[in-house]
């Protein structure tokens, strides 16, 4: 192993990293002793839908399981239970045990489009946080002071705002952060907005007597609108398993100044072949040439270049032609009369029920033209009719 090529390789895109020394100790130790380096990466059991902006992180756990390392990933079904308060004026819904494991289900389906099965452990932080009693909780409270708990920037702000703060929420970053201790983390990976949670793991492993993990982060990625991190709430996510079209219609739509960050931190492009395309744009080119391309990388990766060549020739014709797509499939209805939800997800384009009720409410459902505004809507066809979810999906329903 060439060590400085293989740190070269893993810091490539980081935000940040505690500490290069302790990360090459590690590789090295790891190499001499034949044992995978264990990559922690923690799961939100809120978002079984992976974006760009999540898929960020788990390309760079990707890249330490090309070098033959394990991705651990932690489904948070208990620390979902507390509810994470990060980033936000007041902590998230609670989450029921259903809830979360028809999240995972879902997530499961899409994380191997990234990730190696053979080198991915599934962990729910359930399994050791649910046998603590009331003395192992004292004991692992004792290990943090309050003064660093409420160093926190969303905390601290909501103390100075009279926001209240509750003491379950106080406790999520210790649990969090115990996760390491559970399953041994050598590494924990997670977006920039998560450092400071990461580095509470890092002093448990201390006070545990354990080496402590090395802390990755990655860059936030932007939207579809460059300004807000990607996100559902703020509708400006490209979803990984979104239909192909979705994909590359939402890339098209990226402002020209996002184009290199997308490709930078989304794609397996070469730094230079990156710098090339920035100095191309700077002299003149146009951005669409490098946006229709992204697009096809985009597509390719989660699908296949086939389907990445005729999206983006169905592209040019529905939107510069103004043309509805000559070869869309039909889709004979299951029912008739079917439920507008139930038939969105059944054509599958719609990811699941709750997308469907958005893009209802966003007016983006037509069927032959007409808007569909209510998510009770019964749909009953005795002729063929063109159904159109959002700009870019369509099929042709069929009665039954």
């Amino acid at each position: 192993m060439d060590i400085k090529k293989t740190i070269s390789a893993l810091a490539q895109g980081t935000d940040k990293i505690t500490s290069n020394d302790e990360l090459e100790q590690k590789l090295l130790a790891s190499e001499k002793t034949k044992t995978p380096l264990r990559v922690k990466l923690g799961i939100d059991a809120s978002g079984p839908d992976i974006h760009l902006g999540f898929a960020v992180v788990l390309r760079k756990l990707r890249n330490f399981q090309d070098f033959g390392h394990i991705a651990v990933l932690i489904i948070g079904d208990f620390t979902g239970s507390i509810g994470d308060p990060t980033g936000r004026s007041k902590t998230r819904p609670q989450l029921t045990e259903e809830q979360i494991k028809q999240n995972m289900a879902r997530y499961k389906e899409q994380v191997f489009k990234i990730l190696k099965p053979e080198f991915t452990e599934f962990r729910y932080n359930s399994e050791w946080s649910n046998p603590l009693t009331g003395r192992d909780i004292i004991n692992l409270a004792s290990k943090y002071t309050l003064a660093r708990i409420i160093e926190r920037e969303d905390f601290s702000e909501r103390l100075k705002q009279g926001i209240p703060l509750h003491v379950h929420e106080i406790l999520y970053p210790l649990f969090q952060g115990y996760d390491s201790v559970a399953v041994r983390a050598d590494i924990e990976l997670g977006g920039a907005d998560q450092y400071w949670n990461l580095l509470v793991g890092r002093e448990l492993q201390r006070e545990f007597g354990q080496e402590p993990q090395v802390v990755i982060t990655m860059p936030l990625l932007e939207g579809t609108d460059g300004k807000l991190k990607m996100s559902k709430s703020y509708n400006n996510y490209i979803g990984i398993a979104e239909p192909a079209k979705e994909i590359f219609g939402k890339v098209m739509s990226i402002p020209d100044e996002m184009i290199t960050k997308y490709y930078t931190l989304c794609t397996n492009l070469s730094a230079e072949e990156i710098k090339t395309i920035g100095r191309e744009m700077k002299s003149g080119q146009n951005p669409k040439i490098y946006k229709e391309r992204l697009g096809k990388e985009l597509v390719t990766m989660y699908y296949s270049k086939e389907i990445a060549e005729t999206t983006s020739k169905e592209f040019e014709e529905v939107f510069k032609l103004k043309k509805t797509p000559q070869d869309i499939q039909d889709f004979k209805l299951p029912t008739n009369p079917i439920n507008i939800i139930e038939l969105l997800v059944s054509a599958k384009l719609m990811p699941s029920k709750s997308e469907a009720r958005r893009k209802i409410a966003e007016g983006a459902i037509e069927i032959d033209g007409e808007k569909i505004k209510d998510a009770n809507y019964s749909v009953h066809v005795t002729n063929p009719k063109v159904l159109k979810a959002g700009k870019r999906s369509f099929c042709r329903l069929i009665p039954s």
